[in-house]
């Protein structure tokens, strides 16, 4: 008769069996412990690398460019509120003469769904001339946005734009890449309680992914050709 893996086990002598589990609850035990020092490291890592770069809308310095990273937008085209809530912060930075330009980068990885064109037509709709924004359409991760907006737009100090739970890993991810960020962060829309929760718990698990990013100084998902559109759209102005 063909033994279980409890069966297995059993037979186990019981010196055995013991010795078993103490090293499965002493690898269970290292593990958790390796994961918590690995999430803290990442953490305090994020904290340090903003620190002193984090300003409100009124009192951010000024610089060339608001580098505004992408969220979610509707089947419809609209940018959902979080999106929006990051565009009026960098119009508003625009329109009191803080920033000169505009990048937005987001993810337009398929046809049918395009972050970074509805940030513009957004923008353009609510008063901000099309020569002053730029465009990266290969944002897929705030990481992409950052090394793109240095290696690819040559982008050198930049206001990025995000929400207050996003901003300081956003911030630092910039910094890591050669950017001078300083950073404004939107906390408008709390109002959606339940989808800025699910927010603030994933950017827990984000900040690990952006350390080992740094670490590795991966090449983003696509990286192509340098392109001047920023530089232009700050020659706008």
């Amino acid at each position: 008769m063909a033994l279980t893996a409890a069966g297995i086990l059993w037979r186990v002598p019981i010196i055995t069996r013991r010795r078993l589990l103490r090293l499965t609850i002493l690898a269970t035990v290292a593990s958790v412990a390796l994961g918590g020092l690995t999430w803290g490291g990442s953490e305090l890592w994020v904290q340090a690398a903003a620190r002193g770069h984090v300003y409100s809308e009124a009192d951010v310095p000024a610089a060339p460019v608001a580098l505004v990273l992408g969220a979610e937008v509707y089947a419809d085209g609209q940018p959902s509120p979080f999106l929006a809530a990051r565009l009026d912060i960098a119009r508003r930075l625009l329109d009191a003469g803080k920033v000169k330009a505009i990048l937005v980068s987001g993810d337009h990885g398929r046809w049918e769904y395009d972050e970074p064109g509805s940030m513009e037509v957004y923008l353009i709709a609510h008063g901000v001339p099309a020569s002053r924004i730029a465009i990266d359409y290969a944002g897929f991760d705030t990481y992409d946005s950052c090394a793109r907006a240095s290696r690819v737009f040559g982008v050198r100090q930049a206001v990025v734009v995000t929400q207050t739970y996003h901003i300081d890993r956003a911030v630092a991810l910039c910094r890591s890449q050669g950017v001078e960020a300083t950073g404004v962060g939107d906390d408008t829309v709390k109002i959606y309680q339940e989808p800025w929760r699910n927010s603030v718990v994933r950017e827990r698990g984000a900040v690990v992914k952006a350390a080992a990013d740094v670490i590795t100084q991966r090449d983003p998902v696509f990286l192509g050709r340098q392109e001047t559109t920023v530089h232009d759209a700050v020659a706008a102005s």
